[in-house]
């Protein structure tokens, strides 16, 4: 079984599904095989990140599968440790190496880590990479706006993509309001968020049975009316199922304020704030 998902057009050109598959975690045969199955009932855009350690695990799975490498989107995520040019270059290189592919279809900057200050660097080797073929599509994760104005004034070049830490405990106004001001696509990390209490909701609970569908259902649609791609991780094909089945059903403006005022100050999991978190 397939399911059809819509797609968004970056900036840049390019289309992306508008919900994708996590892979944090998902290392080895198993790995494969839960990756294989999403790809199987319609999962196009695949996260990875080459401090998940299962880019290879990836590539395999793209092997396996008997959708065209062209109809995926695959995304990959440069680490902290090597943002200087040089490092970047061959890290991007070596990513690919290890999934086996040509190109990935976006990379992004894992996190700017701001107290190296060498985020600009890192950007002008995912700039390059494109050029030469090895990227379609450069965007960043974790960045704040002032990050992401340094980008374009030092560079020309604006990121077709950020993805962030949102949630319904973290929902991300201003940021998601000034990314949408700017044409640069917000993608959604932990979009169900780590924490079982969301599930447990009562106000999500209450949403998800007025329409007859799963609380993880309710978030996920969210995301989606929030014109962010959530990128949700299961390695059960029941599950994987269930969280792409969003496409048949609506929020109203009142269960979307609702979920939205779900959100806290200390909204996030792991208390990763990019102004001062450093990721290597």
């Amino acid at each position: 079984m397939t399911t059809s998902i819509p797609e968004i057009r970056l900036h840049d050109g390019m289309n992306v599904p508008a919900i994708g598959f996590g892979t944090y975690n998902l290392n080895g045969n198993p790995g494969v095989n839960a990756i294989t199955s999403a790809i199987d009932i319609g999962y196009r855009l695949i996260d990875t990140a080459y401090n998940y350690e299962n880019e290879g695990t990836v590539g395999e799975a793209v092997r396996r599968s008997s959708v065209p490498r062209e109809e995926l989107r695959i995304t990959s995520k440069l680490p902290g440790r090597y943002h200087e040019y040089d490092k970047a270059v061959t890290t991007i290189q070596e990513s690919l190496y290890r999934a086996n592919l040509d190109y990935y279809d976006l990379y992004l900057i894992h996190w700017p880590n701001p107290i190296q200050d060498i985020y600009v660097e890192a950007w002008q080797a995912l700039i390059d990479a494109k050029k030469w073929g090895l990227i379609r599509s450069i965007g960043v994760c974790n960045f704040l706006p002032e990050h992401i104005e340094r980008l374009e004034k030092e560079t020309g070049v604006k990121p077709s993509m950020n993805q962030i830490e949102l949630h319904p405990f973290f929902n991300q106004e201003q940021q998601r309001k000034w990314h949408q001001d700017n044409h640069v696509q917000t993608q959604s990390w932990s979009p169900i968020a780590r924490a079982n209490d969301v599930l447990q909701n009562e106000v999500l609970q209450q949403i998800a049975n007025n329409h007859n569908k799963t609380v993880s259902q309710v978030i996920l649609r969210w995301h989606y009316q929030l014109d962010a791609i959530p990128i949700p991780k299961s390695g059960s094909t029941k599950r994987q199922l269930e969280n792409i089945s969003i496409f048949d059903f609506s929020l109203d403006e009142t269960e979307m304020n609702l979920i939205g005022d779900l959100t806290r100050p200390d909204g996030r999991n792991k208390n990763q704030d990019p102004a001062v978190y450093e990721e290597f």
